[in-house]
Order: structure tokens, then sequence, then C-alpha cells
């Protein structure tokens, strides 16, 4: 990933500071992780929290994921921090891995939807990290942190590009957030693993760029999956990271039987190239899938963006191959189909 984050334009000091004291005074300001835009609000700040909730139409009871600077910050936020938490914040931070542990009395309810946990990342993305550092010198504290959901509307798809959140947030004074910083696009483009570490056995709460045979052989325990009485987390709702046009998975080799089926539908499709060779008007945009997991994941947001922008009445998209390495794009194509 290290290469890909290099790719990314050089961090202007001016737009961090202007940031950084934007935030020390209440603000929203929407920035750019390995993963996708967050918008981040002081996450000590109850006030600040609440708006951000309400800039995104976020329920309440919702959790947000707390972003720090450093592993510091674990003893800060959270409580009977297990050896397993500091063994992956060393090898996966700065990075996309969300920890959720049992929350400190620091971690108020408006970041934990009432919960008795807390999920906290550091991400990589170099101008999330001069944030970070600039917001932690203003407030002379090196665990202050933010609070930063996806920088969306709550349920809609994801931004890996500034121009994302500018469409759907906007910018003030017509918009909802203070300031957008424009780091380019997000390297990984889906949102971070998220493991459950609050109670006895390792939960996968959410799939991500970090597999789940990578957090196993690093604490050398099962990771199970979520299942019953596992907290609430980011982007687990059944349906989530949806377009406002209704979105079908289709199975491999179905679909010109399903274009046929549709027609007269005006139709924007996703599939392998050679899945689209049917040259029917109902289909207004054809869109081809990336080859790999990676890249799939990388360009998915963007190519969901494209596809909800095509006025068609419906979006169809081939279910991407089976496998570990295709767990997180087929979580996120499985809820914005819903």
């Amino acid at each position: 990933m290290s290469a890909e984050l290099n790719n990314a334009p050089p961090v202007d000091a001016a737009a961090i500071e202007s940031a950084a004291a934007l935030l020390a005074r209440g603000a929203l300001v929407a920035f750019p992780t390995e993963t996708v835009y967050g918008l981040g609000a002081d996450a000590d700040d109850r006030a600040a929290v609440a708006a951000l909730f309400a800039a995104k139409g976020r329920p309440a009871d919702h959790p947000v994921i707390v972003h720090v600077h450093d592993a510091r910050a674990l003893d800060a936020w959270a409580r009977d921090v297990p050896a397993a938490a500091h063994a992956l914040a060393r090898a996966f931070w700065p990075g996309p891995l969300t920890l959720v542990l049992k929350r400190s009395a620091r971690a108020h309810d408006g970041l934990t939807g009432g919960q008795d946990s807390v999920g906290l990342r550091c991400p990589a993305h170099p101008w999330a990290r001069a944030l970070l550092v600039a917001f932690c010198a203003l407030r002379g504290d090196p665990t202050a942190a933010l609070a930063a959901p996806s920088a969306n509307s709550f349920g809609r798809i994801s931004p890996s590009r500034a121009e994302h959140v500018r469409a759907d947030l906007g910018e003030k004074p017509a918009g909802k957030v203070d300031l957008i910083l424009d780091g380019g696009a997000c390297p990984i483009g889906i949102e971070s693993t998220i493991v459950d570490l609050s109670q006895e056995e390792p939960r996968l709460l959410r799939p991500g760029a970090i597999a789940r045979a990578q957090l196993e052989s690093l604490i050398g325990r099962p990771v199970l999956e979520a299942g019953a009485g596992a907290p609430r987390a980011s982007g687990r709702l059944e349906q989530h990271y949806a377009p406002r046009t209704p979105v079908e998975l289709i199975e491999p080799g179905r679909l010109p039987a399903r274009v046929n089926e549709l027609r007269g539908t005006r139709l924007a499709v996703l599939a392998p190239a050679a899945a689209l060779l049917d040259r029917t008007a109902d289909i207004v945009l054809r869109l081809i899938a990336p080859a790999t997991a990676q890249e799939y994941a990388r360009r998915l947001y963007a190519l969901l963006h494209e596809l909800d922008a095509a006025r068609a009445q419906r979006i169809l998209i081939q279910r991407p191959p089976a496998g570990p390495e295709w767990e997180a794009v087929a979580d996120r194509l499985r809820r914005a189909a819903g």
C-alpha cells in the first residue's frame, strides 16, 4: 500500500493547519484516508459529534470510528486493552484496521451509540496523518482524536474522492461541511477491517483489506463471525453503501437472460467484458468490472457513483468471484443491493 500512498498529492500544509483550527473550534472537516474519505469532528466535543451525526443523517445509536494518531491513544480511549490489540496495532497501524475495545470514560455515548465498546483506528494516508499531527498539537494532547465516519449521507455510497463528498454533503455555505480536504483518490477504496476484541473471543465485524487469515496468524487464535451479541459497528446494516438506483446482483452466466427479462427497463451494468456483449439499447451504461479483488475494491465506489448517475432504472452487477480475497468486495456489493 505504501506505493499507492506515495501517489497522493503533496500534503498542503496551509490547508491542514486551517482544517485543524476548524476542528478545534467544533467544525466538520472531510479528509482522505487510505480507505475512504472521512467526515471528521473533535471526538471530545460532544456538540461537534452531534453536528456530524446531523450532517450525515446518521442514527444516534450507530457508533462511529475514532481516528487516532498512534497506539498511545489505546489506553486513553479504551480500558482493559488486551495483548492482541497491542499486537495488531503494532503490525497494522497506521493502516486499514479498526479495533473494537471496551471503552474508557473518555469515549462518550455520542461516539459509541450507547454501547460499552469503542472502535479505534490509526489511518495511514499522509493527509490524514498530517491532520492528526496538527490537531493533536493544537489541542496539546497526543491522544486527541477525530470521530470520522465516511463523508456521505448515511447508508449511501461511500466517497473515495473529494468530488464525491462535494456532490453529496457539499461544502458550506450551501453544503454541510466546513472544509473538504482534497488528497486525491483513496488507494484502498473500501472501509477498514473491523475486529472486535471487546469480548473473550475475537470476532470479525466487517471485512476489509486486512484479511481474517492475517489477523488469525498474528494473534494465534481464530477470528469468528460476528454472530449474535456482537457490538453494533459501522457498515453492518443489511442495506448500506447503496446507490439511489436499485441494485441487483446477477450470477455469472445469467446476465444476458436477466437483461432480456428486463427488456424495456433502462439498465446500467457492471460486469466482466465478456459478459457485456449484448448491445441492446436498454443498457444505457456498460462498465467493465476490474479483474482483481484489490483493483475492484479500489474502484468500487467510483464505479457505483458512475452507475448511479446514469439515470437508469436499475443497476445490474455480475457477482464477483468467490474466495477469501473477494470477501470485502462481496460484502459491500451485497449490502449495496440490500
